[in-house]
């Protein structure tokens, strides 16, 4: 019988354990081609049984020894290293490794068969070293994730950026073992697809140089809590990627956007409000112009009975006799002189109430301005800060604030503005109706 294309003897390499064996099958009166067999089978056996006993034990003994050293520690890294499975993937390595040098021993009789299993082997080498790195920089980024160094950073796109160059090299060095060309020769002729290369990666190197811009400027972290309505976003940010940042909208909705958009349009960032510790209130009451008069010395005098108005009454009732008896002015007509008017009394009052409101940040811009009238009357606008940023918080002291005023305004003969309701309108009916 003829020698097989694969079956070259007089080239094969020395094995004490090989030959050992190899002699032992010719002894027996086997032909050297099945004596090789023989050898082969036997060998590959006895190596599927060692390998089979490696890893049993690290199964049952090296990972139940490492989950149990993890449990008593107080330390986080090591739990960190076993949500990863890098102790997996270590076995796996150390196992892959093991069969690249014991496997081609055991076809020392077939080279050109052994030359296949050998590339094969190395590009397993190649894909269980990678897999490895891979769960250690996992690993790494979790630890990160802990420190308050680093908790505010886009962890996720300095990993994927290191991914994306390990992926590249593994990919290299497995293309120079298929091919039998030096790792250089493929990386020049790699640099004339520059082209093609930019075309295809140019959302992810837009990603790469946003998110680097991003935590170097420090303009957004995660956990803040950015607005961008072109894009339906409005909450905070859950994850910085390489490729795309994720909010949650307060809603509950996920939105999910390009991190180059970070750069190529704007947004808003509501993290100096947070830490500031104040949200503004910026809300303005209408007042009908109509109700707008002077105070007669009755009405004052009623309105003194307002502990927080009182001492401003009595203030400008003081600054308004003294600037009518400097100049002598005639009080027969009310537009002589300095008067005090309804709306001013409640813009003090506001004030007042505002700064002994004990929700307020009395340390930030606390004001009570008048806007230019329009068609719904004077806005009286309120302009100041809570001080807590929480949504309910806010909410529920803004509204306190302006149930009271709407009580209080009828008090001061001022009145609200308001578009004609239908019973107002089937009133006004019935009046002409009347007459």
């Amino acid at each position: 019988m003829k020698n097989l294309d694969m079956l070259n003897f007089s080239e094969q390499q020395s094995s004490s354990i090989y030959q050992y064996i190899f002699n032992l099958f010719t002894t027996l009166g086997l032909p050297e081609q099945q004596a090789h067999m023989g050898t082969a089978v036997g060998l590959l056996l006895a190596f599927a049984l060692l390998l089979y006993a490696l890893d049993y034990l690290m199964r049952n003994i090296f990972y139940s020894a490492l989950n149990k050293i993890a449990r008593r520690t107080s330390t986080q890294w090591d739990d960190f290293l076993l949500a990863n499975k890098v102790h997996v993937q270590l076995s796996r390595t150390i196992l892959t490794l093991l069969t690249r040098q014991l496997l081609p021993v055991i076809f020392l009789g077939f080279p050109v068969l052994t030359a296949t299993i050998v590339k094969f082997l190395d590009l397993l080498v190649l894909l269980t070293v990678y897999h490895l790195i891979n769960s250690l920089l996992k690993t790494c980024r979790d630890i990160f994730r802990t420190s308050k160094g680093f908790k505010d950073k886009p962890i996720d796109s300095y990993l994927q950026v290191v991914q994306i160059f390990l992926i590249f090299v593994i990919g290299t060095l497995a293309v120079s073992l298929l091919t039998g060309n030096s790792p250089w020769s493929f990386l020049v002729s790699l640099g004339a697809a520059s082209a093609i290369l930019m075309l295809v990666f140019k959302d992810t190197i837009l990603g790469f140089v946003a998110s680097i811009q991003v935590s170097a400027n420090d303009s957004v972290r995660v956990g803040d809590w950015i607005e961008m309505p072109k894009y339906g976003v409005d909450g905070d940010v859950l994850q910085i990627n390489l490729n795309n940042v994720k909010i949650q909208n307060w809603d509950k909705t996920i939105v999910t956007i390009p991190t180059y958009t970070l750069l190529s349009d704007s947004f808003k960032n509501y993290r100096g409000m947070q830490e500031t510790g104040g949200r503004r209130i910026k809300r303005a009451l209408n007042i009908k112009m109509s109700s707008v008069r002077y105070l007669s010395a009755e009405e004052i005098t009623a309105l003194k009975k307002i502990h927080l108005l009182a001492p401003y009454i009595e203030k400008r009732e003081r600054e308004i006799a003294d600037y009518n008896k400097t100049w002598n002015t005639d009080s027969s007509s009310p537009v002589n002189g300095r008067r005090m008017t309804n709306i001013g009394l409640f813009r003090a009052y506001v004030l007042a109430y505002a700064k002994h409101n004990p929700n307020i940040h009395q340390e930030l811009t606390l004001l009570v301005r008048q806007l230019a009238p329009n068609e719904y009357g004077i806005p009286l606008e309120l302009y100041m800060f809570t001080k807590g940023t929480q949504w309910v918080y806010f909410e529920d002291t803004m509204a306190d604030i302006f149930d009271h005023l709407l009580a209080a305004i009828k008090h001061f003969h001022l009145q609200v503005f308001e578009l004609p309701a239908s019973d107002d309108l089937r009133m006004l009916m019935a009046a002409r109706n009347f007459s």
